[in-house]
């Protein structure tokens, strides 16, 4: 398992033994295909998880498209907390197939779309840079905009890679744990 990757499961010293989560469908799929990735279980609705380290993020998405992950439903980020890493996550969903089984703009009852969510991990002291998503997916504009701006993860080949919340001359990235406020702000005349 690459280190970039590794989950923190396990971490005290009684653990004898980590549980490998079990691979889903999209997974077995893509170790079919000779994709590098780690199987990192489903989350608390069933979504499937997997990590992949940053360079191989486009070629996957890429392939995960290709197989009908048609809409880029969420990309964010999050920081893991003290010691930890910064990860950038992406939720994406099968959905022009479920809009070939909906029936004058209804769902089936029963049925939800295919979902899976890539996530990168990336140490907090090392670099913070992942490929842009936005040429495969449009939506991942202001997406990955707010997470440099929140985070200071760096998209490689964004067409606009400037801050989108936050004044140009913000120090820091108000969403890390580390962050610490300023006592004092003096906003700038833009004129």
């Amino acid at each position: 398992m690459p280190d970039a990757i590794q989950t923190n499961a396990g971490d005290d010293a009684s653990s004898t033994a980590l549980e490998t989560p079990a691979t889903g469908a999209v997974g077995s799929w893509l170790d079919s295909q000779g994709f590098d990735h780690v199987a990192l279980g489903r989350d608390h609705l069933g979504i499937e998880m997997i990590g992949v380290e940053a360079v191989f993020l486009p070629v996957i998405a890429t392939a995960l498209k290709s197989q009908g992950f048609d809409y880029l439903q969420c990309q964010g980020g999050y920081d893991e907390g003290a010691g930890g890493r910064l990860v950038s996550f992406y939720n994406l969903v099968k959905l022009a197939a479920l809009s070939d089984r909906c029936t004058a703009g209804v769902m089936p009852p029963g049925e939800a779309p295919e979902e899976v969510r890539i996530k990168v991990f990336l140490e907090r002291d090392g670099d913070l840079t992942i490929p842009t998503l936005y040429g495969l997916f449009r939506g991942a504009d202001w997406q990955e905009r707010e997470t440099f701006d929140m985070y200071g993860i760096q998209f490689a080949g964004h067409p606009h890679p400037k801050r989108l919340l936050m004044p140009e001359d913000w120090k820091g990235f108000p969403m890390r744990k580390d962050y610490v406020q300023p006592d004092f702000y003096e906003m700038q005349d833009a004129y």
